[in-house]
């Protein structure tokens, strides 16, 4: 293997955790007005389930990025000059959606927390969307020239197959993070969140199992239809677990299908990092868009050495915030009577939820 194979695998693997991470994170987001429809002690309880682990889980992708500039210079200049306004709001959403969960606690007021509410909302569904439409976009190939540059309008990335994309990423999220939620809240929340994943289910396998089809026919190679049966059994996984109370399983089965997924997306794309619709001369590959050997062999050695040690820690942190949360252990908002808290032993620690 190739240090250029090596980086590309490795940076496939970064979006993989990236995706399956913050894509339970924006899931829950994106359902938290409907899960936490009815009062606000609801809708803490569905933040509180990603509090301890939403901002680790950003990480995922601020290395992904660092180790596609570092790697893959050309590629990075291409695909952050040629998507700025889509990654430019990707950012903005993102930023948006950091301040309402960590802002939403700091003013006891109805209507604050509800502007905070409808940040979060905004802040999940716009990167959920955007990102499969970026990547399919990545995929298919865009109007790239011999100056390495992306020219033509935006229209014409918005055809059926990216818009596609960015649909089955969006329910995919969403199925994933009501399955976390089901699998992270007890009582009524666990109820509705059981009742959403069975009303997702049938629409997210539908679009999802069409966007990969798709991908695999036009862009795919022998190979990668092992990821596509896997993403496919992982939706069945889902769906047998969601009816036989298998809270565990279900998570399995929604990431497995996330994690498929990205591995076809990055199987059809090699051995380019970015084709063109111009002409294939114009192609970025792993090894016309790389730095050089010895900037490959320097990163190398530090992601053998630092990798592991993130791996353990964020592992730690799940296995320490693993137990469910319910409506019964959220203490009141800050400024409410003492007397009215639950006991100090029943309570969620509201410094470890950012809320």
């Amino acid at each position: 293997m190739s240090l250029q194979e090596f980086w590309f695998i490795l940076i496939g693997v970064l979006f993989t955790g990236y995706f399956v991470l913050e894509g339970f994170d924006f899931g829950v987001g994106m359902l938290m007005p409907i899960l936490g429809k009815g009062s606000d002690a609801r809708r803490r309880v569905v933040l509180n389930t990603i509090g301890p682990v939403w901002d680790g889980n950003e990480v995922w992708l601020l290395t992904a990025g660092g180790a596609m500039f570092a790697a893959f210079p050309e590629w990075y200049a291409s695909l952050f000059s040629g998507f700025y306004i889509a990654l430019l709001l990707v950012l903005v959403a993102l930023i948006l959606r950091i301040c309402a969960i960590e802002y939403r606690s700091k003013i006891d007021d109805p209507k604050w927390r509800a502007r905070c509410d409808i940040g979060i909302g905004i802040g999940s569904w716009i990167p959920a969307l955007a990102w499969g439409w970026v990547f399919a976009n990545v995929v298919r190939g865009v109007p790239l020239n011999e100056k390495k540059q992306i020219t033509g309008s935006v229209w014409e990335l918005l055809g059926p197959y990216a818009l596609l994309g960015g649909l089955a990423t969006g329910l995919l999220f969403a199925l994933h993070g009501a399955v976390f939620l089901v699998l992270k809240t007890g009582g009524e929340v666990r109820d509705d969140a059981v009742r959403t994943v069975r009303l997702l289910l049938v629409p997210t396998a539908v679009v999802v199992g069409a966007f990969g089809v798709w991908t695999q026919l036009a862009y795919g190679t022998g190979w990668t239809w092992i990821p596509l049966v896997l993403a496919v059994i992982g939706l069945l996984i889902a769906c047998a677990a969601s009816f036989a109370h298998r809270d565990g399983w279900g998570f399995t089965g929604t990431t497995l299908t996330v994690a498929a997924a990205t591995v076809l997306l990055f199987g059809s794309l090699y051995p380019n990092v970015l084709p063109s619709t111009i002409s294939d001369l114009f192609d970025l590959t792993i090894d016309n868009a790389s730095s050089t050997p010895y900037t490959l062999k320097v990163m190398s050695w530090a992601a053998v050495i630092v990798t592991p040690v993130v791996l353990a820690y964020q592992g730690w942190t799940y296995w320490v915030f693993r137990k469910r949360i319910t409506v019964e252990q959220i203490p009141p908002p800050i400024g409410l009577p003492l007397q009215s808290a639950l006991p100090v032993e029943t309570a969620v620690p509201q410094d470890s939820s950012k809320d």
